[in-house]
C-alpha cells in the first residue's frame, strides 16, 4: 500500500525515493498519539539478538495502543521475521524504493532517512541497534538509541581490526546524536561510560525482555516431533548463540567427559570459522556421538527445544545481556554461565557461573543442575521469579515513559 496523499514532486531530485509504507496488518493506521519511528533493519534480516530485542519490543509497545509505529528499514527482510510483528492499525513499515545507486540503501538508512521523518512528522526516532542516522539532532527530531553491548572495544580481539575501527566511528557519532541513550544492562551502562565518556544522566537503564512464546506454559506437545525432526537424544544440555569464539562453546564440550556418558551436548547457531574448530576439537577427542550441532533452526522451534532439555549452558566471555539465558529459565531450565561480563546480572544469583576457562568447573556446575540434583528445583523456581524483572509490559512501560519525558 503507497502511503496515502504523499507528493512525489519535492523529492524527484533526490538519489533515492523513500515512499513505500505499509501497514503491518493492511488496515488504516491511527493518527492521534504520538508518533514514533523506528530503524527496523535488525527486526526484519537477524533471526535472533538485535532481532530479537526489536520485535520483542515493538510488539509489547504496539500493545499499549498509545503510539503511530513507523518502522523504517532500507528493505523488506525475511517474511517469517516481519511477520512476527503482531497485527495492529497503529504499525506499519516504511521503506526506501530501489535505486540503482550504489550502496543506495546503507545511504538512506545513515543520513537520508531524516527527510523521510520529516516528512512523516516523527517527533522521536529510536535507533534501536545502537546507530542513530547523521543529521538527527540538527532535524529537530528528538533520539533514543539503545546500545546493547560494546564487546568491539572491551575486546577487539574478537573482530576484524576494520570492523572495529567503523564500529568505533559509528558508537562515537551516536553518542552525539542521540537526545537519550537506553542500556540494556548495569554492565552495558558502565562500559557506555568508560568509553563515551559520558554522564551517567543521559543513561536510562532498561532491561531486555524475552518474548511471551518462550514459557512453560505455551509449549505442547509440539516437543517429541521436534526431538525426532532433529534426531536429539534423550538427555542433553542445552546452548543456544552464534558458535563463535567469544561464545566459547568449546568449554562445554571439554566438559563432557567428566559428566555422565549417556548425557550430550546440543548446540544451536549460526556457522562461523569457529565452529571447525568445535568440530576439529570433537572429532579429535571422541566425542563426535555426544554433540550435536544445529544450524539454520527456525526461531519458532526454539521453545520446544529447550523445553526438551535437562540445562542450559552459556558459556560467552562477554555479552551485553544474554537474552538466550532468560528464555532458558522462563521455559524451566537451570542455568550455568561464565562469569566476567553481565551474565550474573541476567541470570540473579541462583544460576551458577564458572571461570570462561574452567572446564572442570564447568562440568561440576552441569552435574549439580541435572535431574536428581539436590535443590535443582528450588533453584529454578528462585530464578523464574528474579527474572520477571524483565517482563515485557514493564519493560514497554518504561520505554513510553521515556519517550514522554523526552516531548515534555
Amino acid at each position: 500500500m503507497i502511503f496515502p496523499n504523499l507528493s512525489l514532486e519535492k523529492y524527484e531530485n533526490l538519489p533515492y525515493l523513500a515512499i513505500i509504507c505499509t501497514f503491518a496488518d493492511g488496515m488504516t493506521t491511527k493518527s492521534e498519539g504520538m508518533v514514533i519511528g523506528y530503524d527496523a533493519k535488525r527486526i526484519v534480516r537477524n533471526g535472533t539478538g538485535l532481532g530479537s530485542y526489536g520485535r520483542t519490543l515493538i510488539n509489547d509497545i504496539a500493545r499499549d495502543g498509545e503510539l503511530d509505529i513507523r518502522l523504517y528499514a532500507p528493505d523488506a527482510g525475511r517474511d517469517d521475521l516481519r511477520r512476527q510483528i503482531v497485527e495492529s492499525p497503529n504499525v506499519q513499515f516504511c521503506y526506501p524504493e530501489r535505486t540503482a545507486i550504489p550502496f543506495g540503501k546503507s545511504f538512506w538508512r545513515s543520513r537520508g532517512i531524516v527527510k523521510d521523518l520529516l516528512r512523516d512528522k516523527v517527533q522521536i526516532f529510536h535507533g534501536l541497534s545502537g546507530e542513530l542516522p547523521h543529521g538527527i539532532r540538527k532535524s529537530g527530531i528528538k533520539s533514543v538509541v539503545t546500545v546493547h553491548d560494546l564487546i568491539f572495544l572491551r575486546h577487539p580481539e574478537f573482530y576484524h581490526w576494520i570492523d572495529t575501527k567503523i564500529y568505533t566511528r559509528k558508537f562515537h557519532q551516536t553518542l552525539q546524536e542521540a537526545d537519550r541513550i537506553i542500556a540494556i544492562s548495569e554492565c552495558t551502562k558502565r562500559d557506555i561510560m568508560e568509553y563515551g565518556n559520558i554522564d551517567d544522566s543521559r543513561i536510562s537503564l532498561i532491561y531486555q525482555s524475552c518474548a511471551p512464546r518462550f514459557s512453560v506454559t505455551t509449549i505442547g506437545a509440539e516437543k517429541e516431533h521436534i526431538r525426532q525432526q532433529y534426531g536429539l537424544p534423550e538427555r542433553f544440555i542445552l546452548n543456544v548463540g552464534s558458535i563463535e569464539a567469544r561464545k566459547n562453546i568449546l568449554l562445554a564440550v571439554k566438559a563432557l567427559p567428566y559428566l555422565p556418558e549417556n548425557l550430550s551436548l546440543v548446540i544451536v547457531g549460526r556457522h562461523t570459522k569457529y565452529t571447525n574448530e568445535v568440530r576439529t576439537y570433537i572429532e579429535k577427542h571422541r566425542l563426535t556421538h555426544r554433540v550435536h550441532i544445529l544450524h539454520g533452526v527456525p526461531d519458532s522451534h526454539l521453545p520446544a527445544l529447550y523445553a526438551l532439555a535437562e540445562t542450559f549452558v552459556y558459556p560467552s566471555r562477554y555479552e551485553g545481556f544474554g537474552i538466550p539465558i532468560i528464555e532458558a529459565i522462563r521455559c524451566g531450565l537451570p542455568v550455568v554461565a561464565c562469569t566476567g561480563s553481565c551474565l550474573e546480572e541476567a541470570g540473579g544469583p541462583d544460576c551458577l557461573y564458572v571461570h570462561p576457562d574452567g572446564e572442570q568447573a564447568m562440568a561440576v556446575a552441569i552435574s549439580q543442575t541435572l535431574k536428581g540434583a539436590k535443590s535443582r528445583e528450588q533453584r529454578i523456581a528462585r530464578t523464574q521469579e528474579y527474572i520477571r524483572r524483565f517482563d515485557g509490559n514493564d519493560v514497554a512501560g518504561q520505554v513510553i515513559e521515556l519517550y514522554h519525558r523526552l516531548l515534555s
